[in-house]
């Protein structure tokens, strides 16, 4: 695959993501970016070092009744409720325009059992285009009372195994923060198979309308991201990177340059540009120059003499 490059940024800024090589290390999360299509007007795709799609199950869902996004402080809180076109719609109609794209597709996939993770694996094998899968464990265990994947390292190592055992290209696990010992679960997928990991995902909360007394949200509860997450992101990043032998990418609060920054000299390999989008539509790709730009200042020859490169 041959990639557009910035001519005015000299530093090499490739990483790799097990076998997936990236231009830069600036994705974008699952579920902030649409199929890309949305953003296409909005800035250059061509330059990001991937874009993860919006989550996609066996069948369509029609997600959650509305309201479901509220503004909170430094943050947001969203109910989408995993709406999406499923994966045969996704297959016929937005494969098509993401292969002409020239950076890594990743497919998020969710499932609420393990069959269902596998099938819509299988659906996936041979189709062109797609560079890797993020496996969303944050799904509930409809055959396990309900219990997220992710929040159980046994069944956290059974999602990955079945996903790894069928699909034909890397595979990337997203974890959950909703844990007690983040370092133990991400442990369970590499043991379980996995090419690379990526955290964290939202954490749980809610809002109340104190006037109505009511939740905000229809749904009651949602996941928090953005900028309030950010150092407990950081914190996980950190002590998973040094728990795990594969690749780590970092998520939750991304905002800015000098966010990437920490991320990666937490350990993080590559990171992702999640609720940012949300604000500024041209944030990742003003992030990529923004690394090129250090990266020279530093006078270092690569990005990658950064990973890991926090001194404690």
């Amino acid at each position: 695959m041959e990639f557009v490059t910035n001519q005015n940024s000299y530093p090499d800024l490739r990483v790799n993501i097990g076998a997936l090589e990236l231009q830069n290390p600036v994705m974008t999360a699952s579920g902030t970016f649409g199929y890309a299509r949305e953003f296409e007007n909005l800035l250059n795709l061509h330059r990001l070092g991937g874009i993860i799609v919006k989550g996609i199950s066996l069948e369509p869902r029609s997600g959650n009744p509305p309201p479901r996004i509220v503004e909170t402080a430094c943050g947001m809180l969203n109910a989408i409720g995993l709406q999406n076109v499923g994966v045969e719609r996704f297959i016929s109609e937005k494969i098509p325009y993401l292969r002409g794209i020239n950076v890594p597709i990743v497919v998020n996939i969710l499932g609420d059992s393990l069959e269902e993770y596998q099938e819509i694996t299988r659906r996936l094998v041979g189709v062109e285009g797609i560079g890797a899968i993020e496996v969303n464990i944050s799904c509930p265990n409809v055959k396990k009372g309900g219990v997220a994947f992710g929040t159980d390292p046994k069944m956290a190592a059974a999602v990955t195994e079945i996903v790894k055992k069928t699909a034909d290209v890397p595979v990337m696990v997203k974890l959950s923060p909703n844990v007690s010992d983040i370092a133990l679960l991400a442990q369970a997928v590499e043991d379980g198979g996995a090419d690379s990991i990526s955290l964290i995902n939202t954490l749980i909360g809610m809002a109340i309308d104190v006037k109505k007394r009511k939740p905000v949200l229809a749904n009651v509860i949602g996941g928090l991201s953005g900028p309030a997450i950010k150092p407990i992101a950081l914190r996980m990043v950190y002590q998973v990177a040094r728990t795990v032998e594969i690749p780590v990418i970092g998520i939750g609060g991304i905002d800015t340059t000098e966010d990437a920054l920490e991320f990666i000299l937490a350990g993080a390999t590559a990171v992702q540009i999640g609720t940012a989008n949300f604000v500024n539509p041209r944030v990742s790709e003003e992030i990529v120059d923004g690394i090129g730009d250090y990266v020279k200042d530093q006078q270092l020859t690569s990005i990658r003499d950064l990973i890991g490169a926090l001194a404690v």
